[in-house]
């Protein structure tokens, strides 16, 4: 597998999609089984890193439990109180299978750094290493500021903004986001019958 450093917003949705899947965020556990996990992964165009495509019925109960626990790295970076302390943590990911950076041409000839991951690395040692290799290019690109809480009421997720803007406000926009504004619609038309 080669990560791309420069382009670090496909990881970065990587790592927040994992961290979203918490029970924190959906109020349930959303990964239970090797299925949930299949279903995770096969969002990703993980070819784009070199990975070679990944059997879903191959994955286990153990797989499940292994990414689990990297859910709750990749959200101990993201809940970092310090850039320094953030960019620790990321690097302990991104150093799960990641080797020394290297540069290659990407598919427009043009020069590019990646970081090579070992030939026998396990999926998951390569998902934390994509999360670990973007939150570091984040970070470096866009500072600690874009690691943030979710700004919907009761929701404990915690995400890295990598949109062009910054201003992304939830964890999951397409659940705390809908969420809030159907609640904010509801408001208003009682207001309005009232």
């Amino acid at each position: 597998m080669l990560i791309p450093i420069a382009d670090y917003a496909a990881g970065v949705e990587v790592a927040n999609t994992l961290v979203g899947t918490s029970p924190e965020v959906r109020g349930a556990e959303a990964l239970s089984e090797p299925g949930d996990l299949a279903a995770l992964l096969s969002g990703y165009d993980l070819a784009a890193y070199d990975v070679a495509p990944f059997d879903p019925a191959a994955l286990s109960v153990e797989d499940v439990e292994k990414v689990r626990f990297l859910r709750r790295e990749v959200r101990a970076v993201l809940e970092s109180g310090t850039e320094d302390e953030a960019v620790e943590r990321a690097a302990l990911l991104a150093g799960h299978v990641g080797l020394a950076p290297v540069l290659r041409r990407d598919p427009s000839g043009r020069w590019q750094w990646y970081v090579p991951t070992a030939r026998d690395a396990s999926l998951v040692a390569e998902v934390a290493a994509v999360a670990g290799v973007a939150l570091l290019g984040l970070l470096r690109a866009l500072g600690h500021g874009r690691f943030r809480a979710c700004a919907a009421p009761g929701c404990g997720g915690v995400f890295a903004d990598a949109s062009r803007a910054g201003r992304r406000r939830y964890c999951t926009p397409e659940l705390c986001g809908n969420r809030l504004n159907v609640a904010n619609h509801r408001a208003r038309r009682r207001a309005v019958t009232r």
